[in-house]
């Protein structure tokens, strides 16, 4: 078995743009908040910034210590000029708030480049006004990765931050103590080196700021592994043999202060069943006891480490799942209590969890999902992934019973994250509900218009309606479009006989 290879991250610098005179025991920073549209972190708070333009090395920086440095700096300034109009350049103090917005237009209109910008009103970048406090790499669990520099900036006198439509949907100054404890109560979402720059600017801006700022080794591009997008759940990505553009399973620590309940340890790699097994270890070592072994479904990919965990951890674990996941895994995977839908799974403990059991077949018999009401928490397995698509591949997956799961999700009240199978979380949790189910019926009517003009196999539907894919892909979407033929064939709008699919 072989994995697919994880995407090379792309440069890119983001800024954490403090407010001057603010109180140095309650630090304020500008938090922004990325447009639900956003394929990559939709719908997250995080700081501004993006990916480095090639041009962004062309920019001369006085006082930086290397062209890399020197590059991450600019390509921090203009991010943070174009996502919020604040233009920190030396010269920049003696332009007016009109003429900083003439600029602004000049560059987004492509009228004047970064460089030319910088070159034609004599500003200068100055490294001495970016402080160097980390450089994150995504884990190669997204399909989208980005090496990030991280920039300490206070923001000019005269000059206040206005998210420009775009990329963000929102800003606001606030103390980074407080932005921290929405995050503990689960009011926002944010990715690690967020949390990590709220944490430590909430606890002061003190002499050893960047000293701590650097104190972890993440902030030196060690990857994270225990990615706790909201308080108690831990997304740990552990690398799979399972199918493109995905190079990773998500397996879900969710613990308080008592219990921990695992589900999907799904890696058959021995290094990868290690460091699961280590970060089970941490919160074992913090006073809790494993509760559970929970299956979403009979994937190889998400059952893989079962075993390995289960005799690391000795006797008395158990292992749950639904009937129709059980019964096909045999011996090769134990289960010993069965899950049914409405089953409710209760972490006691000082942080009260209370799991909803979802039956939701389509892409597997035997599915389920899990709701956390409280939090508006879905764990969705592979009904909804973070990356790329789900496939529906009969006879084991049902394209009717997928789009009635699909609806039975999107009917939940007060939802407000996703944690899927694969990739990051989802923030955007019925924005992404809906475009699921309007994708799968778009194609749906595509199908049907290709059989009524005489497509009668999959492989010719799949050349007429999946021209937007890759032929290395059309064997996976030729099993896409069987699963809709037998659900059209169910709702009486085609049959199979010797000559192949016809229309009624």
């Amino acid at each position: 078995m072989q994995a697919s290879i994880p995407s090379i991250p792309k440069d890119a610098s983001a800024v954490i743009l403090l407010r001057q005179n603010t109180d140095p025991a309650d630090p304020e920073v500008f938090l922004v908040r990325r447009s639900e549209k956003l394929a990559f972190l939709g719908g997250f708070s995080a700081f501004p910034g993006g990916q480095l333009d090639a041009s962004d090395a062309e920019v001369q920086v006085s006082n930086s210590t290397d062209a890399e440095t020197a590059a991450a700096i600019s390509c921090g300034a203009r991010e943070l000029f174009e996502e919020l109009g604040v233009l920190v350049a030396r010269g920049a103090e003696s332009l007016t708030k009109g003429q900083r917005v003439s600029l602004l237009d000049d560059l987004e209109s492509g009228r004047m480049s970064w460089p030319e910008l910088i070159r034609h009103y004599n500003l200068r970048l100055d490294a001495n006004d970016f402080t160097f406090v980390g450089r994150w790499v995504t884990p190669p669990f997204s399909a989208r990765r980005f090496d990030t520099w991280f920039f300490l900036v206070n923001c000019p006198p005269k000059q206040e931050p206005k998210v420009i439509p775009g990329e963000l949907s929102s800003g606001e100054w606030i103390p980074a103590g407080r932005a921290h404890k929405q995050w503990q109560r689960s009011e926002i979402l944010a990715v690690p080196p967020t949390l990590h720059a709220l944490k430590t600017i909430g606890d002061g801006l003190t002499p050893d700021l960047v000293k701590r700022f650097l104190a972890i080794p993440q902030t030196h591009r060690e990857p994270v592994r225990s990615i706790e997008f909201r308080p108690n759940y831990i997304c740990f990505p552990v690398r799979t043999p399972t199918k493109p553009p995905a190079t990773h399973t998500n397996c879900y620590l969710i613990y308080n202060s008592r219990e921990i309940l695992l589900i999907d340890p799904g890696s058959p790699y021995e290094d990868e069943q290690q460091a699961l097994a280590a970060a089970v270890d941490d919160l074992v070592r913090e006073g809790r006891s494993v509760r559970e072994i929970i299956l979403t479904h009979m994937h190889p990919d998400h059952v893989g480490g079962v075993s390995s965990l289960l005799e690391h951890l000795g006797g008395g674990v158990k292992v749950a799942a639904h009937l129709f996941t059980a019964e096909p895994l045999g011996n090769t995977v134990r289960v010993d209590r069965l899950i049914e839908d409405g089953d409710v799974i209760e972490l006691m403990g000082s942080t009260r969890i209370a799991l909803r059991a979802m039956h939701t077949p389509g892409h597997a018999r035997g599915h389920l999902c899990f709701y956390e009401e409280r939090t508006g928490t879905l764990i969705s397995g592979d009904n909804i992934v973070g990356l790329g698509s789900v496939l529906i591949d009969p006879p084991e997956g049902n394209m009717r019973e997928y789009l009635a799961s699909l609806g039975q999700m999107r009917a939940l009240p007060n939802l407000t994250v996703i944690f899927g199978g694969h990739g990051p979380a989802i923030a955007n949790p019925y924005a992404k509900l809906d475009e699921y189910i309007s994708h799968r019926l778009e194609r749906e009517v595509k199908i049907l218009e290709a059989v009524r003009e005489g497509a009668k196999t999959a492989k010719d539907i799949v050349a007429r309606v999946y021209t937007d894919v890759s032929p290395k892909a059309h064997a996976m979407a030729e099993r896409a479009v069987l699963a809709h033929l037998e659900k059209l064939e169910a709702d009486g709008h085609v049959f199979n006989d010797q000559d192949g699919w016809r229309a009624l």
